[in-house]
Order: C-alpha cells, then structure tokens, then sequence
C-alpha cells in the first residue's frame, strides 16, 4: 500500500509518503526503540525510510521519501536497513539491559525501569529511585556495565510462554503489555548470566560490540523518577575527547595543568 495525506493511492512519483509491504526487515518504533532508517529500491526506483512506524495494531509503516523513478502498488523492491545505523541502535539497547542489571546491583532491588528512549546516537534510561544517584554510584555502575561489555557476553534471544520466561528469571516491566508468547533476551548462559530480560528490541550478538559507556547525566523527572543518560561506542569516545578538549581549555584559562584546575577554580571563586 501506498499512503499520501491519509489516503490510500495506487502510484507516487514525488515527495513524502508512507509504504507499507508484506514483509519488512525494517525495525518499526516500539518500546522505546527508534524505528531504523535505510533504502528501498526496484526497477528504476530509489525510495528513501526516514522512520518506521507501527500503525492499525502491528502493521509496519514505512515513513518514505522517493529519490528516483515512481513506485506502484504491486513493485517487487528490495529493502535494504543502514547496516550501521542499525548496529549504533543495537548497542546503546542491548547496553540499557546491562544498565538495568547495574543499577539494580548497584542501588537495590527496589529499581525498576520506567522508560527509555534509544537511539542511534544516545539513550535514555529512567528508573524508580528516591533519591540523587551519586557521583560514587555512577561511577560503580559505569564499571559494572563496561566489565560486562569487555567480558563480551554472548546475547541470545529465546521465544517462550511468558509463564516459563518468568520460571528463567527473566525480567517483566510492570505495566507492559505481554502475549502469551514472549521474547526473552539473554546475555551471559546458565553458568555465568549476566542479564535475562523480556524484549521485543533488536541486540548486539554480543556485549563487547558495544566498545565502551559513560554516563553523560543524571537528573530527575518526577517524584521518585531518576533519568539517567549515557553513550556507547565511537558516541562515547567523542564524549569524552569533547570532556578533555574542555578541560583542557579550562587549564589554558588558568595557566595551569589540567591537575591543579579544581583547586584553580575554588581560588577563583573564593575570590568572588
């Protein structure tokens, strides 16, 4: 199907559109994921995927811009994901289980997840917590998450009855809707499992793809709501080589090394 302003048509030729197929390897936003972005292409024909979208209870739309030629309902076209787009996605998700488990290991079992946000470049990880995760906590959790990514679990995933799942210790997030059939993604085995997890999201195969993670924030959202924001891979190298980059600059201002900068800065401020 063919869709311009909420109306279904039988070829388009020019602009933005939605597409919907049969079948799709196309990820469609869910759970907090972003949907994937990518290229489709026939006989003549270039069609740019922006988003993806689910609508009318599970169907896959594709957000479309037509690069080239005109696409008619009943093509043959080929779907191609951006592989590496793909690949930021799945580590910063498969990150936010070993996050979960962190946390949880960190400040108690209390800790639930109530929300998240994952994108290519970043992710968003809200929790339940009473309080300020501190400076000393954070850096707990960072070690217990990068640990978990250089020991480079291997991550599986598993269609179950949602009853057996739960037997596994896999983890539900309450308020979430579940099928009679889940999915269950693991990371670790049953001799040294790190994190089991229900999840409809897409993952790395295993945890060391993701190369690195840092906690850029942590703020909260509502009464008893943390959020927590991070960044893996070549995201969380920039990150920190921006950190240093200002550090660095702040000792310059100072005439001093990058050492002696906090105790630079309280003089300048007690001087205030």
């Amino acid at each position: 199907a063919l869709v311009v302003n909420n109306e279904a048509i039988n070829a388009v030729s020019s602009g933005e559109f939605w597409l919907v197929a049969n079948q799709t390897p196309f990820y469609a936003e869910m759970g907090g994921q972003v949907g994937d972005t990518g290229v489709i292409c026939g006989d003549g024909v270039t069609i740019q995927v922006t988003d993806v979208k689910k609508k009318l209870d599970g169907i896959s739309a594709h957000l479309c811009k037509l690069i080239k030629g005109t696409v008619k309902v009943g093509d043959n076209l080929s779907f191609i994901v951006n592989e590496q787009n793909r690949k930021d996605i799945c580590a910063n998700h498969s990150v936010t289980h070993l996050l979960h488990r962190a946390l949880r290991d960190v400040l108690g079992e209390h800790v639930t997840q109530k929300g998240s946000a994952v994108g290519p470049d970043r992710m968003r990880f809200d929790i339940s917590h009473p309080k300020q995760v501190t400076a000393e906590e954070i850096r707990q959790v960072e070690n217990i998450v990068n640990n978990a990514i250089r020991h480079n679990y291997k991550v599986t995933t598993t269609m179950m009855s949602q009853e057996d799942a739960i037997k596994s210790g896999a983890m539900a997030l309450f308020g979430e809707k579940y099928g009679d059939e889940v999915r269950v993604v693991s990371m670790g085995d049953d001799k040294e499992l790190f994190s089991r997890e229900l999840c409809g999201g897409t993952h790395l195969s295993r945890t060391g793809q993701a190369g690195s993670f840092y906690i850029t924030s942590e703020s909260g959202v509502a009464a008893g709501v943390r959020r927590i924001e991070a960044v893996t891979g070549m995201n969380a190298l920039s990150w920190v080589q921006n950190t240093e980059s200002l550090l660095a600059a702040t000792a310059r201002e100072f005439k001093a090394p990058v050492s002696e900068v906090p105790v630079k800065a309280a003089d300048a401020i007690a001087t205030i």
